[in-house]
């Protein structure tokens, strides 16, 4: 069912989550690899998951990737964007799902990155027509490790902080 307050959070992750991915392109770490991003829009993919559950979050990470593309991107970006996002969409869905009370906010992070970067990696070897390029992993993984971490934790203080507020839909997910 959705709620005025449902639909206005809803709202607000994905102008977040639009604004922080077409930010974060313009992002350029010195001595890094291209490929490798902060992922800072993955706050917001996470906290829609914890907040709002899997569905809304799809409908978030879904919508984010198109105006971004329309936004700053092209078709291609959308390809990565879009794979990359909706693996990392699942896997995360189902270990706060399933392993919740097991794992970390961090750690589900963690793996949603590394998700991330295997999405993006298979669309370029499709596109590339190549498997050679997989010989990025080891550098992707490594950072997906870093930023995942990072993401984590950010995402775990903002949650605790909303939820200590009563701000988004809790228990619904």
């Amino acid at each position: 069912m959705f709620t005025t307050k449902r639909l206005v959070t809803i709202a607000m992750f994905v102008a977040l989550a639009t604004v922080i991915s077409i930010v974060e392109r313009s992002i350029i770490i010195p001595g890094v690899h291209p490929g490798v991003k902060l992922g800072l829009a993955n706050i917001i993919t996470l906290l829609s998951i914890l907040i709002l559950g899997y569905k809304d979050a799809f409908f978030v990470v879904v919508i984010r990737c198109v105006l971004g593309a329309l936004v700053g991107g092209n078709p291609v970006s959308f390809l990565f964007s879009i794979t990359g996002g909706t693996l990392s969409l699942l896997v995360m869905s189902l270990m706060w799902h399933y392993l919740r009370n097991h794992i970390s906010i961090i750690n589900i992070s963690i793996v949603g990155a590394i998700c991330h970067n295997i999405g993006q990696l298979f669309v370029a070897s499709i596109l590339a027509q190549d498997f050679h390029i997989y010989i990025l992993l080891p550098v992707l993984m490594i950072s997906a490790i870093i930023t995942g971490y990072n993401v984590g934790l950010l995402t775990k203080h903002v949650y605790k902080a909303l939820r200590d507020r009563n701000i988004g839909d809790f228990g619904l997910s």
